[in-house]
């Protein structure tokens, strides 16, 4: 949790940053249409623009032959008419020669097939030439630009992903192994229970990456590799910094994380939370499919939010939203265009939870290839009169007036643990309902009773403080450590509240089950043992009583046996009915909950109304307005900001009982306000 309303800037602008990515590699051959870039860039109220992202064709044509002279012109342009470049490193796609020369920068997938130059990050973090070959650009960049004063900030490659199974990359996974395990093979066989199967390493040479062709059951194994691909994509990102450090120092650095699109969930081949040690800055790439006809704007709203307070919580500081779009994505299923106001409302939702800027995904649109249709501030037509661009600079416009929002901070007493590790090993699991685990979508369930109330929430990873928090949320977490047991121990002994679920505390760190039932000191803690899970099918059903009141369960329902707990709600059916599902224990100064089934969204309402009673939890700002209506608040010294947020498609009447200025319009407000569909409005109450 914040412990100051001080500021924290991220960057060196004191102003919220607007544009995005921009790519005139594309466009050397039209002189005009670079022209005609800086004359809209002006008209679109846009500032800062990412320059340089799949550029390493253009800049290095050949082996050793350099091109900088288009980039110091659009960098110079765009400085002219006072704009930021955020400057990226351009190893995200390598060109054609250097997979032809070099063959063993392409990656090798868990199949051992050799890919094909093509697509973007083919390329194996391991190689020694890959490293050699970014450094030397990257050196270039620094060198060349490094004290330009349009330069903003590093952006360093793009959004990491994927993983290469080479042999240089079993020979770097084996090194990782030997220093993890203390170069002693049987503390690795422990771990990895190395008996089942006959599965037992005499030698670290028999060891390899987990592939549909040959090992892919020991969980541990895994579970390693995860852990590995996440420090080796580190490592192949640190060698990309050393020039720019260097050179640099003082010019933050930062990469775009991303979210899972299907469902909107956090990304989850690469563990952020050691990521972000490494950035000065967290920023993310943010798509929701707005308008969709599974679920209504406020429940998309809502997962938006949770991923925002992720990204937000890895550093506790502001954020960047690197790409975004203006209108529609390409690679949806359905690519909808945002129906009218939905663009404000939703920049202007990444604000509220922490974001310092609006960058999109893409300046200009591509003429040709797979992104030619994708959503951008310029269109084919080339014209600022289109709906779309006059979005864009409605929200720029907007963003203009906000200057003093940057680098403020949202502060909570309530936080919600997200753990990469504990997803991996979770789905890795032989058990449970195969479909039914979700994990980060339970977490979003939690979420929502709080963002409903508008009570702000960190979602923060176990490396965390958990004493900055009244309350901590660990629902499904299934893998924890002895360590983070000894921690939420001490958290609760402490005086916090502590909630967590069904399927929870039943591994380790090496994805091997505690014995003896529930680890000791969980016991202590929430005074109950939890001795069985039943899964259920999707006809399955349950009810569970909770203060006089019924609620549906379904997928999971666990069988308690009381140690010292009190029974808080009870199953209604079956053959545990009338047994303990929903239980409270007080230990030492604080106070601990376990919830043994999947239920509804009603019953966390209610649930958690009562802990918000009795822990005096508030929202940062009082609103009163009904559901689908968000209610987010960024603190300063001298004021709060306070964005009121309609995520509906009708009007919403909303009552604000302070006298709050509007910082759109300038006019003083309070009372009954009526809010149009998907309308915003952004106020300050000075303190």
């Amino acid at each position: 949790m914040m412990s100051t309303h001080e500021k924290t800037y991220t960057t060196k602008a004191n102003f919220m940053l607007h544009g995005g990515d921009y790519n005139p590699d594309q466009w050397l051959d039209r002189p005009d249409i670079l022209a005609d870039d800086i004359k809209l860039m002006q008209l679109s109220h846009t500032n800062t623009f990412s320059v340089g992202i799949f550029a390493w064709a253009a800049l290095e044509p050949e082996e050793g032959v350099y091109n900088f002279e288009w980039l110091d012109k659009v960098i110079d342009d765009i400085y002219s008419i006072d704009g930021r470049v955020i400057l990226a490193t351009p190893s995200g796609a390598r060109p054609a020669w250097m997979s032809q020369k070099y063959p063993e920068v392409l990656r090798v997938n868990g199949a051992r097939v050799k890919q094909l130059h093509g697509g973007r990050h083919n390329h194996c973090f391991t190689s020694p030439v890959y490293r050699e070959k970014t450094q030397k650009i990257n050196r270039l960049l620094a060198e060349r630009y490094g004290s330009h004063p349009a330069l903003l900030m590093w952006h360093i490659s793009n959004e990491y992903g994927g993983e290469c199974h080479c042999d240089r990359c079993q020979g770097a996974f084996r090194e990782y192994l030997k220093k993890k395990y203390n170069n002693d093979l049987k503390f690795l066989n422990d771990a990895w229970w190395g008996p089942f199967w006959s599965h037992t390493f005499t030698d670290w040479s028999q060891i390899e990456s987990p592939s549909s062709i040959g090992e892919s059951m020991v969980h541990g194994l895994n579970l390693d590799w995860r852990r590995f691909v996440t420090d080796q994509t580190i490592d192949f990102f640190e060698n990309e910094i050393v020039p720019i450090k260097e050179l640099t120092p003082d010019v933050p650095i930062t990469t775009n994380f991303m979210a899972d699109t299907h469902e909107l969930i956090p990304f989850q081949a690469l563990d952020y939370s050691k990521f972000a040690k490494h950035l000065d800055v967290i920023s993310w790439d943010a798509y929701p499919a707005w308008h969709n006809d599974i679920e209504s704007t406020a429940d998309l709203a809502m997962r938006v939010g949770f991923i925002d307070d992720l990204y937000r919580c890895l550093k506790q500081q502001p954020f960047l939203l690197m790409e975004s779009t203006p209108s529609m994505v390409n690679w949806h299923p359905v690519n909808k265009a945002k129906r009218p106001g939905m663009h404000l409302l939703s920049s202007i939702q990444m604000v509220a939870h922490g974001s310092d800027s609006i960058l999109y995904f893409q300046w200009r649109k591509s003429r040709g290839s797979s992104e030619k249709f994708h959503g951008a501030v310029v269109d084919h037509d080339n014209s600022s009169d289109n709906r779309v661009f006059q979005d864009v600079a409605e929200v720029g416009k907007t963003l203009e007036k906000l200057s003093g929002v940057v680098g403020t901070n949202r502060p909570a007493d309530v936080a919600i643990l997200y753990d990469w590790e504990s997803n991996w090993a979770l789905n890795d699991a032989q058990g449970f309902g195969l479909k039914t685990k979700r994990y980060p979508q339970t977490l979003v369930q939690h979420y929502r009773a709080f963002w409903e109330k508008d009570i702000p929430v960190d979602v923060i990873t176990k490396e965390q403080d958990f004493a900055a928090y009244k309350l901590l949320v660990i629902p499904m977490l299934y893998l924890v450590s002895e360590e983070t047991i000894s921690r939420l121990k001490s958290f609760v002994a402490g005086g916090g509240t502590l909630v967590t679920t069904y399927i929870s505390g039943l591994v380790n760190e090496h994805d091997l089950t505690y014995l003896g039932g529930w680890h000791k000191n969980l016991q202590e803690i929430f005074g109950i043992s939890p001795v069985e899970t039943d899964t259920y099918y999707p006809e399955d059903k349950n009810t569970v009583s909770y203060q006089n009141r019924s609620y549906e369960l379904k997928d999971y329902a666990t069988i308690i046996k009381l140690n010292g707990a009190t029974v808080e709600g009870t199953y209604k059916e079956d053959f545990y009915a009338n047994t303990p599902a929903v239980t409270s224990h007080s230990y030492e100064n604080g106070k601990a909950y376990y919830i043994g089934g999947r239920l509804e969204d009603q019953f966390h309402r209610d649930f958690y109304q009562e802990i918000i009673n009795d822990l005096e939890l508030q929202p940062a700002f009082s609103v009163k307005h009904e559901k689908g209506v968000s209610v987010q608040v960024r603190r300063a010294p001298e004021s709060d900001y306070i964005f009121v947020m309609n995520f509906t498609e009708k009007k919403q009447p909303i009552t604000i009982e302070s006298l709050v200025k509007d910082l759109v319009t300038g006019e003083d407000v309070s009372g009954e306000l009526i809010l149009e569909r998907y309308e915003v409005r952004i106020l300050e109450n000075k303190k």
